[in-house]
Order: C-alpha cells, then sequence, then structure tokens
C-alpha cells in the first residue's frame, strides 16, 4: 500500500494537510493539485496522522491509519477555559485508598488513554509494568526498604534529607508512605540510549494521573519506589524490566477512600515577560 492516499472525489486541493506535516513531506505541484508526497518521503514520515486528522474532507490516509479507522472530534466534548482550569486544578495525589481492587479492564483502559501523549519524533518508546498483584506490591515496597536501610547506611548524608529513617522506622511499626497501601502500581520504563525516553515517560505518566479520575480512580507520583527503581539492582533484578531498559516513573493508583471539596490554592505563577 503506498504511504500516501488522497481519495480524488473528497479532496478539496486546500493544502491543509500540506501546510500541517510536521515532517513536510507533502507538497502540491501547483496551486490546485492533489497533495502528494515529496521524494524520500517513506523514510521521513512518523506515522502521526495529522495529515489524516486535519483534512476536514475525510480526503486523506496514511498507511498505517485511514480517516474511518480514527474517532472524530466530538465538539460537543470539548472544555472551555473554565473546564479545563477546574479539571486540572482537581486533580489531587490520593494517598489513601480503599481496600479495594481495580479490575484489570479498567487498569489497561487507563493505560491506553496515556499512550496517547507526545513523544519526540513520534518515538512513542514508552513501555508499561503494571503490578497489578497487591500481594507483589507490597514485596517491592519491602524491596525499597531495604534500598533505603543501605543508604542509611552506607551514605547517611544523601538518606537525611530525603528522611528515609523516619520512613523505615514507620514502615518498621506498619506505616507504609513509600506506596500508601495502594492496590497497584504503574510503572513507565524505556531503552535508556534512546533521549526521547525520560520525557516520553513522564508526559505519558501525566496524562495516566490525569486520566485516572474520570475512571473513578486516585493516583499518585511515588518517588522513592522509582528512585530504588533507577539504583537498587536487587528492585531492578526483581521488576525483570527488558535489557537496556530503565524506570522512568512510577504511579500509584487505586480507589480513593476520601473525596475533595475545595480547590486548594497555590503560589501565583512566576513569569518573566520578553
Amino acid at each position: 500500500m503506498a504511504l500516501i492516499t488522497v481519495d480524488e472525489k473528497k479532496c478539496k486541493r486546500d493544502g491543509i494537510c500540506v501546510a500541517e506535516c510536521p515532517i513536510k513531506i507533502l507538497r502540491q505541484a501547483e496551486p490546485g493539485a492533489l497533495p502528494e508526497p515529496v521524494n524520500g518521503a517513506e523514510e521521513l514520515c512518523i506515522n502521526c496522522g495529522h495529515c489524516v486528522a486535519v483534512c476536514p474532507h475525510g480526503a486523506m490516509s496514511q498507511r498505517a491509519m485511514k480517516p474511518e479507522d480514527c474517532p472524530e472530534v466530538k465538539k460537543e466534548w470539548l472544555l472551555g477555559p473554565e473546564q479545563v482550569e477546574h479539571f486540572l486544578r482537581n486533580r489531587r495525589s490520593i494517598r489513601v485508598y480503599k481496600d479495594k481492587t481495580v479490575e484489570k479492564e479498567t487498569l489497561a483502559k487507563l493505560v491506553d488513554t496515556a499512550t496517547y501523549a507526545p513523544s519526540g519524533h513520534n518515538r512513542q518508546p514508552v513501555h508499561w509494568l503494571v503490578i497489578q498483584d497487591t500481594k507483589e506490591l507490597k514485596g517491592l515496597t519491602g524491596i525499597v526498604v531495604d534500598w533505603m536501610r543501605h543508604m542509611i547506611k552506607e551514605q547517611p548524608a544523601l538518606a537525611a534529607p530525603m528522611h528515609l529513617h523516619m520512613i523505615v522506622a514507620g514502615w518498621e511499626v506498619g506505616m507504609d508512605v513509600i506506596c500508601r497501601d495502594a492496590p497497584h502500581l504503574i510503572l513507565a520504563h524505556g531503552n535508556k540510549s534512546d533521549p526521547t525516553t525520560p520525557v516520553s515517560c513522564t508526559i505519558a505518566l501525566t496524562y495516566l494521573e490525569l486520566a485516572a479520575q474520570p475512571f473513578g480512580l486516585g493516583a499518585c507520583w511515588a518517588g522513592y519506589f522509582n528512585l530504588a527503581a533507577t539504583l537498587w539492582p536487587p528492585m531492578q533484578q526483581a521488576l525483570g524490566l527488558p535489557p537496556n531498559h530503565g524506570s522512568f516513573g512510577a504511579m500509584l493508583v487505586g480507589y480513593p477512600k476520601f473525596k475533595y471539596h475545595r480547590l486548594p490554592l497555590r503560589n501565583p505563577a512566576r513569569i518573566t515577560w520578553r
């Protein structure tokens, strides 16, 4: 199949797809001509789908996607500025969860939603590890504690500002401030040699956290867990990520035990205008 297919009956020759292509691999030989790929387009195309998505006439097909395969934008569902502000301000880091597991199908849909996060050059380098088994997550949390004990003993100057001794002491009396007794954890990982992987994982996890609330879920970044996954060989062995893959963020997920009723305040934006 050709990289680009244009429905001549639907195409209005308006050049929108040509203007929007981020890699500039579409052209019109002359005004009013059908859009066509330039030489070398096969190697340069990043399969972003912009040409398919931007065409108001459904005339453009790309090898990896056709207009009929891409859901139409529902204009009545789009949020206005006030709704967006409310949605984002209503986001909370959830640290108290119900003693209830989340259905596998719901977790899968949540992760699938997060896969639509942007990535550099549309590389989509993010891989996911879902710790669905609550008992396994508790065991992994214990490995984080082992890393903390190691840090307290071997690198006390680094352990002190992170209050690791307090966290370990709490763990020893049954208090989990590492994974907050969350039922699940979702970890984003990818190839460490790909320079787009770290920020892509961060953006994707941010999408996942924002998407959690409409699913009736709560989420919280698991910073201590990710540090252990990055620095502690026993944790890396327990996670069993593919060779040359690193953990670039972890998120606790579960059903919130409580609801929030106010939008707390934050410091004003620090802006430098030029």
